[in-house]
């Protein structure tokens, strides 16, 4: 294994990236190109009545304009077809696009929107996720019965999805409870807020597509393309570029069809690119609001007896890929501590809001906020240190979880311990400065993924991969387990990926999932060719393959050093003849089968492949004038399996401290009583930066993750992510005394809270 931990291996895109060579979506130039700015409904909800186009497409420069009149009649949705490409008949946030246009320059395509005229009748606006539930409420989709969903999906009205998580006797557990603890938090939506906008080039030729684009999940663009304009896949080629961050905002197909609709217009190519005030309102990922009320009973010792939990999330205006949202949400509110019984109803809320996403570890925030805050509250109660509570309560293997998983060995006692320790908790502190912990955890998905390894007759190697990288490193760890397999470098591996024509099918950068399924697929593709290599090398050095071993770019007997031949002299030789040519797929482990009887809307949430676990502790200090909070330190202590690539690990672990930090601290869009948003830039949408970035310390700890990815390997870009909300809200009420119930936790609010 001393090639995965080896860490010297530099990154093949990192120095185009940081010498600025590195080309993104928006920097690229085509013959003729035109420039593509959409038309918005500007309006939160509304019943169209007029479209005039005329105007625009009047104005010189303008080549096309496009509507719904020139796309196919249909709805599309991944898991509720709720939504057309242009708004035809209603309107219902203010991002709806209702009419593309492709001009000479931005300049002029941004006219044409403004001149193209669109009368609409308000309706009523759906402005509260709670109300939007009650009876009576408007319906922001008068005709949802007619919707097709392709699950089955509990809906009702403005109900999108309503999932339950029943286990155990509920009421018993309450009557053996000493005490019983209920409360409510309330938490803003988030965007993702990539220093990259969205951009989408599209051209044509003939009746196939070529379209870049800054996405996420290539493959599944590719097949809303293919949907949504009536084509067969292999007429749409989506490649990305380098791609500058996404955290899941760029999750979602959407804007590539509307670009590649206006383009074959036009008969150019044509380039979308966001203004930072359209990344805010016009994306279908967003990081959803929740309300969040939990009831837990505790025994006087601090033994959990049952917890009652009602989540409501904010869908918005279409569900995009929410509709797994509530039974993650569900499993966050009850956590990874034993409970002997649970009842938790979560439901996904129609609201005449910009749609919700897969932000980084969607719900995951916002409910383990609500709920380590309750922990603590929960501890406070029966007077015991918030520490010791927890490692009272936390699961362990072979623990059968609140839905009856059996939960293989991990480290979870073990992240509480290191992060205690990291963070040197139990010493004296100011009296403005305290130290709040937070658990969680978080699933590793598992998914179908596939790549191809080719040797070239110099000895050198070819990764092609459908697998995707938004930032993180994820694929160039690929080289990483190809060259430990093949007893090689990694330098030696090139990689080709991000083309939909070149690379076999991958779910996208997107659930922590790239090392975990791509790289059991490199793995698989590596051991066919060490089987060739080993049988080519038993051939010539007269030898059985079983006594060749591949070390450092050669084949060689075991205990005879000098009877050897290079890899590349191998490679050399086959590519006169039989190919060193092979093809790996990560076949997905399988959750673990839970009996789910009593539950409604089960979406396969409730049970997990090769769980992560982890305890985030956070050091902090808090201005009592001002209610201005510092975050001096945070200690991350994760079960994430083997780590095949150290460097990389670390650094997802620190961003999403950071991410964290801003998403507990300044993070929350603002939704003015028209339904739209109030703060949508980066000028009044705060964000952290380098200065407020505390010191970091990160420890892996637990052992190889079991039925995981290679080497048992486990997810990791997400759970870092999750946890430091809330332990930055426990050291608030640490220093304070008062818990703020309300997210982000805002000078302002930290101050009411104080004062309450």
């Amino acid at each position: 294994m001393a090639a995965i931990e080896d860490r010297t291996f530099k990154r093949q895109d990192g120095k185009d990236k940081v010498t600025g060579l590195g080309r993104y979506t928006a920097d690229l130039q085509l013959t003729g190109l035109t420039h593509c700015k959409f038309r918005y409904a500007d309006i939160a909800a509304g019943r169209i009545t007029r479209i005039d186009t005329s105007k625009a497409e009047a104005l010189p420069g303008v080549f096309a304009v496009v509507t719904h009149e020139d796309t196919p009649d249909l709805q599309h949705g991944g898991y509720i077809q709720d939504r057309r490409l242009f708004a035809k008949e209603y309107v219902r946030f203010e991002g709806e696009i209702i009419a593309a246009v492709a001009a000479t320059t931005p300049e002029i395509a941004q006219h044409a929107c403004d001149l193209i005229e669109v009368d609409i009748e308000p309706l009523p606006i759906v402005n509260d996720i709670e109300a939007s539930l009650a009876a009576g409420a408007p319906l922001v989709h008068a005709d949802w019965k007619d919707y097709g969903d392709s699950y089955d999906i509990v809906r009702d009205g403005n109900e999108a999805c309503h999932t339950s998580i029943v286990h155990g006797d509920i009421e018993a557990g309450f009557a053996a409870a000493d005490h019983v603890v209920r409360e409510r938090y309330v938490a803003d939506m988030q965007h993702a807020a990539p220093i990259e906008p969205r951009a989408v080039v599209a051209e044509w030729h003939g009746d196939q597509v070529t379209i870049w684009s800054s996405t996420q999940v290539p493959f599944n663009a590719r097949a809303g393309v293919s949907h949504t304009l009536g084509m067969a896949e292999n007429q749409v080629r989506v490649i990305v570029p380098h791609l500058g961050g996404g955290f899941g905002g760029k999750c979602e197909f959407h804007f590539e069809a509307h670009v590649a609709a206006v383009a074959r217009k036009a008969k150019r190519p044509t380039k979308l690119v966001f203004s930072r005030r359209e990344e805010f309102i016009a994306p279908d990922h967003r990081r959803e609001g929740m309300v969040i009320e939990l009831e837990t009973g505790v025994k006087a010792d601090g033994t959990l007896t049952a917890r009652r939990g009602k989540l409501i999330i904010d869908n918005g205006a279409y569900t995009a890929d929410a509709g797994f949202f509530p039974e993650l949400a569900g499993m966050h509110a009850i956590g990874p501590y034993r409970l002997p019984a649970v009842d938790i109803q979560a439901h996904l809320a129609y609201t005449n809001h910009q749609p919700s996403g897969s932000v980084r570890a969607p719900t995951a925030p916002q409910a383990n906020w609500a709920l380590e805050s309750h922990m603590d509250e929960l501890a406070r109660t029966v007077g015991m240190d918030p520490l010791a509570f927890r490692e009272k309560n936390i699961v362990h293997d072979g623990d059968t979880t609140a839905t009856g998983q059996v939960l293989d060995p991990h480290g979870a006692p073990q992240c509480l311990a290191s992060a205690a320790a990291m963070i040197g908790y139990g010493k004296e502190l100011p009296a403005d400065e305290a130290i709040g912990f937070a658990i969680g955890w978080w699933p590793s998905f598992g998914s179908s993924s596939g790549a191809y390894i080719k040797f070239n007759g110099d000895g050198s190697a070819t990764i092609v991969t459908g697998a995707q990288e938004c930032g993180s490193g994820a694929v160039m760890a690929l080289p990483r387990l190809a060259a430990n397999e093949l007893g090689m470098k990694p330098e030696d591996f090139s990689i080709v990926y991000q083309d939909t024509e070149s690379g076999p099918y991958d779910m996208g950068s997107s659930g922590s999932q790239t090392t975990f399924n791509n790289g059991r697929a490199v793995v698989a593709a590596a051991k066919v060719l060490r089987e060739r290599l080993l049988e080519m090398a038993a051939d010539k050095l007269e030898a059985a393959a079983g006594d060749i071993e591949l070390v450092d770019g050669v084949a060689r007997v075991k205990g005879s050093p000098d009877k050897s031949v290079e890899i590349a002299e191998l490679a050399g030789e086959a590519t006169g003849g039989d190919q060193l040519l092979a093809t790996g797929s990560g076949t997905p482990p399988s959750a673990p089968e839970v009996e789910g009887s009593a539950c409604v809307g089960r979406m396969g949430m409730d049970s997990w492949v090769a769980p992560t676990f982890f305890c985030h502790a956070a050091h902090v200090k808090v201005d009592r004038e001002t209610g201005v909070v510092r975050v001096l330190k945070v200690a991350a202590a994760h079960d994430s399996g083997t780590i095949v690539n150290p460097i990389g690990a670390e650094g997802q672990i620190e961003g999403g401290v950071i991410m964290g930090v801003g998403q507990a601290l300044l993070e929350g869009s603002k939704i003015g009583d028209d339904g739209k948003i109030l703060n949508a830039g980066l000028l009044e949408y705060k964000l952290q930066t380098m200065a407020d970035a505390p010191e970091i310390a990160v420890a892996f700890v637990g052992p190889a993750g079991t039925n995981a990815g290679p080497h048992g390997a486990k997810g990791i870009a997400e759970p870092p992510s999750v946890p430091t909300l809330a332990a930055i809200g426990n050291g608030i009420a640490a220093v304070t005394g008062a818990r703020v119930r309300e997210l982000p936790m805002t000078p302002n609010r930290v101050w009411d809270a104080m004062n309450a």
